[in-house]
Parts: structure tokens; sequence; C-alpha cells
């Protein structure tokens, strides 16, 4: 928890030993105005909020399954919450972070998806779920090397008006340089109230390094796009599953032409809301499982709602930024046989988080368990192979096997 990017959590209940709202992250938390990745180390990823606001949490309520409890100690690759507390209590009495110490321990732990929220960086990102966030609009991503790249710029935003652009190396923000930083550090830096100044430092092949002065806006994406290709075809794209997504997805398909195709586009979807993403499943599918999770062994299911058109010729379009809840549909619709996927492996973001509150009023999120697609597969570290793989000219491939499937074209 986490596009981000991409990866954040809806502020919620958090009783200390209850039953927490469970959150599939889509990394350290994805960013809606900046779905960021990091890819250090093996690969792996972590996702946060820099355009900046931490976006997109992976929620879902706990779903079907054995009521009793499951083990409590802490699997392999995660974090023994009681440890972090710990950590972050004695911190307080000694006057200290105890948000620092909290996550010294997480980042000990290998438990390479937890993360530790302030208080307001946890609240703020309430907004993220209704596609709304305060930043300067950009999208970084953290190479293996440890620098930032900008990855996308929001058209209209303060980063665009400036003139940074994709390919841009983010060097430096208000004086302290990214490089080798977590994503998660680098929102901290860009976040702040609106219409107060950033300056942010970036760097372009073939020219010299530039600083611009910007001011942290309000900004806004669209979820859900549609439009239609010659012949009638539909193309859905889903940026992210932020609020009411899911319903924005079903209506696409009611209004889509009879019996034309459909695209649903999920590439570059960092994940949001699980409950978001069961509900556009559900557009395509008459009940049935979606997905099934875990939390500490006790396994729970999520189900469609019944209804969906299950006749309309459909394809996903997917990629390596296909992640978290946008892999959870993916790997629904074609374990049903309801999808084909084209395009290139998706991201692997299969775990899922579990909030708790520190005594300083910060929040851990800690790595608590795995979903599986219907089949059984666990995505973790492994991603969704399309079913036709297509790097380049990915719709054209699309509009083709829409064809085999008896669709326009």
């Amino acid at each position: 928890m986490l596009g981000l990017p991409a990866s954040c959590l809806r502020p919620r209940d958090l009783r200390r030993g209850a039953a927490l709202t469970l959150a599939f992250v889509a990394a350290v938390t994805t960013a809606a105005g900046l779905g960021c990745w990091d890819r250090a180390g093996a690969g792996a990823a972590s996702r946060a909020g820099a355009g900046a606001g931490l976006t997109a949490a992976d929620t879902a309520a706990p779903g079907p399954g054995p009521s009793g409890p499951g083990p409590s100690g802490p699997a392999a690759g995660t974090a023994d919450r009681e440890a972090v507390a710990r950590a972050a209590a004695e911190a307080v009495a000694e006057g200290k972070s105890g948000k620092k110490a909290a996550q010294e321990v997480v980042s000990r732990s290998g438990d390479r998806w937890g993360v530790v929220y302030d208080q307001g960086e946890y609240a703020a990102l309430a907004d993220d779920l209704d596609g709304r966030w305060t930043g300067v609009g950009l999208w970084p991503e953290r190479r293996a090397d440890g620098r930032m790249e900008i990855t996308k710029v929001q058209p209209g935003s303060p980063a665009a008006r400036a003139g940074l652009s994709a390919g841009d190396r983010l060097l430096d923000v208000d004086g302290r340089a990214v490089t080798g930083l977590r994503v998660a550090e680098v929102v901290a830096l860009l976040r702040g109230e609106v219409g107060t100044p950033v300056v942010v430092r970036f760097g372009r092949d073939g020219a010299a390094d530039r600083a611009e002065t910007l001011r942290r806006e309000r900004l806004r994406t669209e979820p859900v796009t549609v439009r239609e290709l010659p012949g009638g075809v539909t193309v859905i794209k889903i940026a992210s599953f932020s609020r009411g997504s899911g319903e924005r997805v079903k209506a696409a398909v009611e209004a889509a032409p009879a019996g034309a195709g459909v695209m649903l586009d999920l590439r570059g979807n960092p994940g949001g809301l699980v409950t978001e993403a069961v509900t556009a499943a559900s557009a395509f599918l008459d009940g049935g499982l979606v997905a099934t999770y875990d939390v500490r062994g006790d396994e729970r299911a999520l189900y469609a709602a019944p209804g969906g058109d299950t006749a309309r010729p459909l394809v996903t379009l997917v990629d390596g930024g296909t992640m978290s809840a946008a892999e959870l549909v993916t790997g629904a619709l074609q374990d049903r046989g309801r999808a084909v996927a084209v395009g290139t492996r998706t991201f692997g973001k299969g775990s899922v988080q579990m909030p708790t509150e520190l005594p300083d009023g910060s929040v851990a999120e800690l790595t608590v368990g795995t979903y599986r697609t219907p089949a059984g597969r666990s995505l973790d570290g492994k991603g969704i192979t399309p079913d036709v793989a297509a790097g380049t000219a990915v719709e054209e491939r699309a509009r083709a096997v829409l064809g085999g499937l008896g669709a326009g074209s």
C-alpha cells in the first residue's frame, strides 16, 4: 500500500485488536496523480503517490470464508506487528519518532510492501479514493540504480505547465536529492497544502539541469474513459479503481453497441479499491468467484454480482504496470474463460496488507496474506502471462482477437 503507485488506504476504524478492514495494496500505496513504482532490488516495487497524493487503496471488507482465527504469528517476508508497535512505543517514550522506529523494523523484516504513514499522510488518502489529490502532477518511477524517472505528467498540471515531461530525471525536491530514496519518501516531499511552493530540479538528456518552482494544486483524474473504434469496438480504459469506477464500467458496457466487442484497457492501472474491481468484473460475469484471499491463514472469498454481460466478446489489455486489483480482475476474467488477455506480463502484486495503529497515531500497513485467482493462482511476484503476447500495436492485436471471437472490427 500501492497506482501507489500504482498503490493508498482509506482512513478507517483503527481499533486495536479488532478485525480491521483488509487492504490489497498496490505497493507502498498507489498514487493517483502519480502512480509511481519502485523497481529497485529484485524487481520489487513500492508504489506511492507523488503527483502527489497517495491513492487507490486496495480495500475490501472481509468476505465469506472460515470464521475461525488463523495463525497469529508473522509469515516469512512479513513484519511482526507486535514488534513494530513495541518499537514505536519505545521511541515515543524516549521522545523520538514512533513512525521512524516502526519503519526501521518493517524495513528489516523483509516485508517489501510494508510501510508506515503518519496521521496526515494516512488521512489524506481518503480524497485519493475519489480521484482527487494535492500535488504537482507527476508520475515518478524509481529505477534499479536508484534514479527517479518521471514516467508521466498530467496534462494541465503545475508540472506540465512548467515544461516537465515523461523521461525527465527527477533530481531533487526542495533541495533534497531523491536518488536512492524510496518512492514514499519522495511523495512526502512533493505533498503539501494547496498553493504552497515546491522546488523541483530535473534533468533531461542533451540539456542542462533545470529547477522549477511549482505550486501545489488540487488535481483530479477520470478513472474510467470510454471511446469507440471504427467498426463498433468499445474501449473502456480504467486508470485506477477509485470510488465509483466499477459502476462506470458497468454503465459503459450497457451503453456499448449490441454484440460489439469490448477492450478493457488495464494497462498502467496500479490497482485501487477491491470492491470497485469486483463490481467492474461483475459487468462481464453472472455471479461466481472473482478471487480468494487469506488473512493470517483465514480464507475469504470475493464474488461477482449476478446479471453481467457474459456473451459480449471481450479482451483485456495488460502490461507491466497492471497491478494488484487490476490483476485480480484480469485473472478472474481469464480463469473464468470470459476474456482473452493481450499485452505483456503484469506486475505481480498479490499480497494483502492490514493497518495497525501505532502509539503515536501513525499507521503501519503490514503484509498478512495473499490473494488468488479463481483457479487458485497466486500472482504475487509472478504476475499474469497474457494469452496473446503483444509489446507493440496492442490494440491492433486485440482487434484481431475480437474478430476471431466474433466481434466486428
